[in-house]
């Protein structure tokens, strides 16, 4: 009875820390589309200027990043807000703001930098390790891949990256950064939108080889397709961070 007594309040401390854990947050994948010969002066603006009244609005950047191969002169960022309704105000409060409407125009005296901008919003999936800051020695290479899984699967394909795909990827050198869900304006399955690190994108393919190659990964997989394939399609992209990027 004593060693119960005892028991009863770690048990409780164990699930409160977990909730703590917990991240509620509601994430803004950003894609701006440049027109032509202006990447570099968004980068600037985003430096100098964007992520500091981001955060004097209540926008926590996550991670600025340019894929490797760039036809589109695009720039990704994700963002982070307590919820929808904090993400919706703290835009209305930033383009509003007097300093940004300065900067913008500025900035834009030789044109017009955005050609299109693209958002997907997320939620963090329950697999997700703890999204942070974190930066080790060099730079590394991103690898940003989304899921659409076949109608139903997506639970089946979070189960299968928490009991086996995260842990062998780590085995295979890839780092896990952060997982997402997609939110979704009608009845479409959410997409998982992950980010792996890797010390180069020839280091995150050659990874890749030997994960799929890995006899482990294979029972892993033909176990949880035994009542169909789980996923329909797979995108995924490479990108470098840039120099302001919290998550480098």
């Amino acid at each position: 009875m004593k060693t119960l007594r005892c028991l009863i309040p770690m048990l409780l401390l164990m699930q409160l820390s977990f909730a703590q854990q917990a991240d509620t947050r509601y994430y803004e994948l950003r894609i701006y589309y440049c027109n032509p010969g202006k990447l570099n002066t968004l980068v600037e603006r985003f430096n100098n200027h964007t992520t500091r009244i981001f955060e004097k609005h209540g926008m926590t950047n996550i991670g600025y990043w340019l894929p490797i191969n760039n036809p589109d002169s695009a720039l990704y960022y994700v963002l982070a807000f307590p919820n929808k309704a904090a993400r919706d105000s703290s835009w209305k409060h930033f383009v509003a703001d007097p300093e940004w409407k300065q900067v913008a125009a500025k900035s834009e005296e030789n044109g017009k930098i955005i050609s299109k901008i693209t958002s997907v919003f997320m939620n963090a999936a329950s697999i997700s390790p703890v999204i942070k800051a974190s930066r080790q020695g060099a730079d590394r290479t991103f690898e940003l891949r989304t899921y659409t899984c076949l109608p139903g699967k997506l639970p089946n394909l979070i189960a299968r990256f928490r009991d086996h795909t995260q842990k062998l990827f780590e085995k295979h050198g890839m780092t896990n950064i952060a997982y997402w869900t997609t939110v979704e304006n009608d009845t479409t399955q959410p997409k998982l939108v992950y980010i792996l690190a890797h010390k180069s994108e020839e280091a995150g393919k050659k990874s890749f080889d030997t994960f799929r190659a890995d006899p482990v990964w294979i029972a892993a997989r033909d176990a949880s397709e035994k009542d169909g394939k789980i996923v329909e399609k797979v995108e995924s992209i490479f990108m470098k961070p840039l120099s302001f990027s919290a998550i480098r």
